[in-house]
């Protein structure tokens, strides 16, 4: 009995001797004692910032430049009777017999045979803008001048102003209204340096929301670079600050009371604030404001080209090592940079030596110069680099109405074939350019990659085809060189693109 006791005894020293050392973070090895303290990962530690502080500050000091926009617009004039729409019998020849219906005599109390007038209406919009000048310039968004004939500008204590537009630029929805007061200095605000603005950062918006005029609201920063589908030189900031109708144009402030952005669209699916609102970046709407209010306009370096995303199938179908830069999909005819030889397949992955990621980074970067600037533009041609200089030309001479002709009712000649491997059926085009595929099997990578019947093969891997064959030697020849995939030029209408075909190894 005294011996089993020793034992456990001897036994729970051990126990609490082990426990002792790896208290201690001591081990014992061949009888030498080594410090072996286990090192773990720190969580996320951060020194909160005292929370005693409010917006009334910022907010005392920059409503004062923040006004109200109405906008008079004239609209279609509409009868003056008590229809309110024009009737579809107004032309009705002068002895059709349901005239008499439309020219009864003391028709809404009018002389017999008298027909109702058309009288011109007026409608009333609203938004928000902000003072950038004590002489009474101000910034708000194209849409909300629209096609305005008289703008008022409403004061943050009520007091109304007429303002005469100096201009707009819709590419990027910003307008420039000016108030004409000699007795009056405004109290204005200045654009910061949204570069410097971080996601999660404090915001607060001020404006006009649903016609109640300086409504402040605060929230944060919640992404930056938003691409909203808008144009070409979507970079919007996105914020979670309420912001409802009536907020366009209004400004979005950091803490030091600096515009950081434009508030200009809100994604809604009610039409009211979910938190999720889009802001012109101050850095973009400085540079404009000061065009508008230089000339009344915004000149920009045009360049000519349609372009598309590189993918990664692209890439590695024409020896890109990334997915960076902005495949020429087409070049119009007549443009800066089909005169200087940009081509179609042409990856431009640098202007003037600076990268370029993708198409809406190319077309900031060329709207950023202005026309008949000469600039250096990098494009991947053939597996290699090749620098092509280009005289910009300017964005605002161009016609936006397109010339090509709709190919919808292109005869498809008989006799198809299946290209192999790939679940397509082609046939020559009528014209002899290009060959036209009639048929693409629903389970194949064409239909994957979204290839449809009515498309027309015009390059394959930059080689012009015009039969089947043509098709299957620059496949070929793709797969020599250590391709795997090989990239199909494809037309449709007046709508071109590239799509990246795996090559079949069978």
């Amino acid at each position: 009995m005294r011996n089993e006791t020793k034992s456990k005894t001897k036994r729970g020293g051990l126990i609490a001797g082990a426990l002792a050392a790896g208290v201690a973070g001591l081990a014992f090895s061949g009888g030498v004692v080594t410090n072996t303290v286990p090192v773990f990962a720190q969580p996320v530690q951060i020194e909160a910032p005292a929370q005693n502080f409010g917006f009334a500050d910022v907010v005392e000091k920059v409503s004062p430049a923040v006004v109200s926009v109405r906008v008079t617009q004239d609209i279609s004039p509409t009868v003056s009777s008590g229809r309110d729409m024009a009737s579809p019998f107004d032309n009705l020849p002068e002895d059709h017999p349901l005239r008499r219906f439309f020219d009864m005599p003391g028709q809404n109390g009018m002389p017999d045979g008298m027909r109702p007038r058309r009288q011109p209406r007026q409608a009333m919009g609203q938004g928000s803008g902000f003072f950038i000048s004590d002489d009474g310039y101000l910034v708000t968004n194209n849409h909300v001048v629209g096609d305005g004939s008289k703008y008022t500008v409403v004061m943050d204590d009520g007091t109304e102003y007429d303002a005469r537009l100096i201009g707009t630029d819709k590419r990027t929805d910003l307008a420039l209204l000016k108030v004409d007061s000699d007795d009056s200095k405004f109290t204005y605000v200045e654009f910061g340096d949204d570069d410097a603005v971080r996601i999660g950062d404090w915001v607060v918006a001020v404006g006009n929301p649903f016609g109640l005029g300086g409504s402040v609201t605060a929230g944060i920063v919640s992404a930056r670079g938003r691409d909203i589908g808008a144009g070409p030189y979507d970079d919007f900031l996105q914020i979670d600050a309420a912001v409802n109708r009536g907020n366009s144009g209004g400004p979005a402030f950091g803490l030091d009371g600096k515009v950081i952005g434009v508030n200009t669209a809100i994604f809604s699916p009610s039409g009211g604030n979910v938190g999720i609102a889009f802001a012109i970046p101050a850095s973009v709407a400085k540079d404009v404001i000061a065009s508008l209010r230089e000339d009344g306009n915004v000149e920009r370096g045009w360049l000519g080209v349609q372009i598309a995303a590189v993918t990664e199938d692209i890439a590695e179908a024409v020896g890109l090592s990334d997915d960076k830069g902005a495949i020429v999909t087409l070049p119009d005819n007549e443009t800066p940079a089909s005169k200087a030889g940009i081509a179609t397949g042409d990856v431009i992955t640098a202007v003037d030596g600076q990268t370029v990621d993708g198409p809406r980074e190319l077309a900031r970067k060329i709207g950023n110069y202005k026309p008949n600037t000469e600039v250096d533009i990098t494009v991947w041609r053939d597996g290699e680099a090749e620098d092509i200089s280009v005289q910009l030309g300017n964005l605002a001479s161009l016609d936006e109405a397109s010339s090509a002709e709709e190919s919808s009712n292109r005869k498809v000649p008989v006799n198809p074939s299946s290209l192999s491997g790939y679940g397509l059926t082609l046939v020559p085009s009528e014209d002899g350019k290009g060959v036209v595929v009639t048929d693409v099997e629903p389970d194949s990578s064409a239909a994957d990659k979204g290839v449809e019947a009515g498309d027309v093969i015009v390059t394959v891997n930059g080689k012009d085809v015009s039969d089947q064959k043509d098709v299957e030697a620059a496949i070929k020849d793709a797969s020599k060189n250590g391709r795997k995939a090989a990239l199909f030029q494809l037309k449709n209408g007046d709508q071109n693109r590239f799509v990246a075909l795996p090559i079949d190894k069978g």
